[in-house]
């Protein structure tokens, strides 16, 4: 069993930065993830990142601006945001799977989900 739990969340004015961490506890997972979902909307793909090798992949609205790594030592995965705007503002799910594979954008190839963790970013 997996364990996940966010921090870092919170209220930043647009075009600062935030850097959220899931601390993952239990098995070993092939592949992270971080997930997001505004009020209303769908649960929609931010990034991934394959624990084993470090590759990563992003959706197109975060590229450039967001930057997922982990530390193997802590088991830690960390989404760092910059240049923050106010569409970016959604509760932020951590996500993991056994298998690896960079083409897991979708919530419902994640068996193991955090809590979530708010970031709301003013205008």
């Amino acid at each position: 069993q997996v364990q996940l739990v966010e921090s870092g969340g919170g209220l930043v004015q647009a075009g600062g930065s935030l850097r959220l961490s899931c601390a993952a506890s239990g098995l070993t997972v092939g592949t992270y993830a971080w997930f997001r979902q505004a009020p209303g909307k769908e649960r929609e793909f931010v990034s991934l990142i394959l624990w084993s090798g470090g590759s990563t992949n992003y959706a197109d609205s975060v590229r450039g601006r967001f930057t997922i790594s982990r530390d193997k030592a802590k088991n830690t995965v960390y989404l760092q945001m910059y240049s923050l705007k106010p569409e970016d503002t959604a509760v932020y799910y951590c996500a993991a799977r056994t298998s690896a594979g960079l083409t897991y954008v979708y919530a419902s190839a994640y068996a193991y989900w955090g809590q979530g963790t708010q970031v709301t970013v003013s205008s």
